[in-house]
């Protein structure tokens, strides 16, 4: 079997690396995306169940690098749904005509870097193989589905699903016993609308977490228009917050204003609902004592909610606001106050494992048609690490990521020339709109190619002081906030044997600026080689 050649090869069709494909292309570069899935998309490819939406509006979670088409799509709510963001990321690939450079239903399980030849050796899972001089991993940060070691997760004779792979078509819940486990972001979205139809919903919940009602709501076309009048300088002022998003950042310190003007902020965040309730002031996700205040109005605004005073205080987290992904809801609350809807602590009732017939606790089984595993990803280094990365000398990134994944800036990894990841971990990624972060990922990937290419050299790779130091750096930042205060999937935590270590960087605004300092030095903590 012949070796195809290209100058860059991608894995993943999402948006990272839809927009990666364009922009390469748009260098004259030959590229090829190698894609797992049938259809472009990512994460909201196979994300489908019922509630997905994105938690970010939907006027900023969309491409900026065409102005004629921000200008011409239509958004219909503020906060998109997984159905519209799958249209509109098709829409995309059309109009730009990018499929045909996308290798569908094909999952790439190995590279390989030649040293002598400076190129890589990419193989798929068709025995294929596939060499070029650049390799991009556009493989997302939530896009490895995380089963739980739970006993006899394969004996269950009903029908199960993981929110993470859903099917292509309506689940129907109508009349049946069902099971949600877990209650990150996909629980809280799927749980009120699987109660809409279950005869009976037991929610298996190991950790309570916050969560900010959306609001959500069909787009004012006033509200459009004025975003649309002025989409350049909107995206340049996002671009200047740590979140790379429109939050309306609060200048305050909570400690330093009365305890009525501190209620008055939370109270007008919680009525505008969503991710902005972290910037209501400056010091909530800085000092313990602001944060806890923070916490508290939200525990009350849970205690109102729910009627049951047993159930309301199991779904209270007694945690730090945001160490811990913020969710956004909608009725998630409200749904506890049904009758046909259960609550199982499993910190205090833990599963023993999973029978043909259901879920067996230490205290019962309970009787299922259905268990849905709402328990989330092996977030930011899952996907990339079910690749057999080998770099120089044959090194493995695997085993370069033993203690926990090492990047210089998110992007490249020392010991693996010409490799890229877009929005990787040492990268702000999931604490910004990811939008921003993957457009700012490509172009400055396509620069550095573009200066590879303008040095007349062959590979780039970060050198290892360089990285070590950027390492340091992302968990000394880390270490100057509340990120650290709790087990979350930003440290692994919810993946049993991934090391523990803080994977984003904290602050898209500080962030850019290094990574143009980094240029503007002449590519500084790289090496070129020839």
């Amino acid at each position: 079997m012949s070796t195809e050649t290209h100058d860059a090869v991608i894995v993943g069709a999402g948006f990272a690396g839809v927009y990666a494909l364009h922009k390469l292309r748009g260098l004259g570069l030959d590229t090829l995306v190698i894609e797992a899935a049938d259809g472009v998309g990512g994460t909201w490819y196979w994300n489908r169940y019922p509630g997905a939406r994105c938690d970010i509006q939907s006027m900023e979670y969309s491409y900026q690098f065409s102005e004629q088409l921000q200008q011409e799509w239509e958004w219909s709510e503020r906060y998109a749904t997984q159905p519209e963001i799958l249209r509109y990321i098709n829409a995309v690939a059309d109009r730009f005509q990018l499929r045909d450079g996308i290798r569908f239903n094909t999952r790439v399980t190995a590279a390989r870097f030649n040293s002598h030849e400076q190129r890589w050796t990419i193989t798929s899972d068709d025995g294929a193989e596939v060499s070029a001089q650049y390799f991009i991993m556009a493989t997302g940060c939530l896009s490895s589905a995380n089963m739980p070691d739970i006993a006899g997760i394969d004996s269950f004779a009903g029908e199960s699903y993981h929110t993470g792979h859903w099917p292509h078509q309506p689940v129907d819940f109508t009349g049946k016993k069902v099971a949600v486990i877990g209650t990150g972001s996909s629980g809280i979205q799927c749980i009120p609308l699987i109660a809409e139809q279950a005869s009976e919903l037991t929610v298996f919940q190991r950790t309570p977490n916050y969560a900010i009602p959306a609001h959500n709501q069909p787009l004012d076309p006033q509200f459009v228009a004025s975003i649309k009048n002025r989409y350049a300088e909107f995206r340049e002022e996002n671009r200047h917050t740590a979140f790379h998003a429109d939050f309306r950042y609060g200048e305050l310190n909570a400690m330093d204003v009365s305890p009525e003007e501190r209620e008055a902020e939370f109270e007008a965040r919680w009525e505008q609902g969503g991710l902005p309730f972290l910037a209501g002031f400056a010091d909530l996700l800085f000092d313990k004592e602001a944060n806890e205040m923070a916490a508290e109005f939200l525990r009350r605004k849970i205690r109102s909610i729910v009627k049951d005073p047993e159930t309301a205080e199991t779904l209270t987290p007694d945690s730090i606001v945001g160490c811990k992904r913020l969710c956004v809801d909608t009725d998630y609350y409200k749904t506890y106050n049904k009758d046909h809807v259960s609550l199982v602590d499993i910190r205090d009732t833990p599963i023993e494992c999973i029978t043909s017939n259901g879920v067996q606790t230490v205290k019962q089984e309970y009787q299922l048609d259905c268990i849905v595993f709402a328990t989330g990803f092996d977030a930011m280094t899952g996907s990339i690490l079910k690749v057999d990365i080998q770099g120089i000398d044959g090194q493995r990134l695997k085993d370069a990521w033993a203690e926990g994944p090492k990047t210089y800036l998110g992007l490249a990894v020392s010991g693996f020339p010409n490799l890229f990841t877009v929005t990787g971990p040492g990268s702000p990624s999931v604490l910004t709109n990811m939008m921003g972060s993957i457009e700012h990922h490509v172009d400055w990937i396509a620069d550095c190619i573009n200066y590879v290419s303008e040095q007349n050299a062959k590979s780039i790779q970060a050198t290892p002081a360089a990285q070590e130091s950027w390492v340091t750096l992302v968990n000394d930042i880390a270490n100057a906030t509340v990120y650290y205060g709790c087990n979350s999937w930003y440290l692994g935590a919810n993946v049993p044997g991934k090391p523990r270590v803080f994977m984003p960087y904290i602050g898209f605004d500080t962030y850019y600026e290094q990574c143009n300092q980094v240029v503007a030095n002449g590519y500084q903590g790289f090496s070129l080689g020839t």
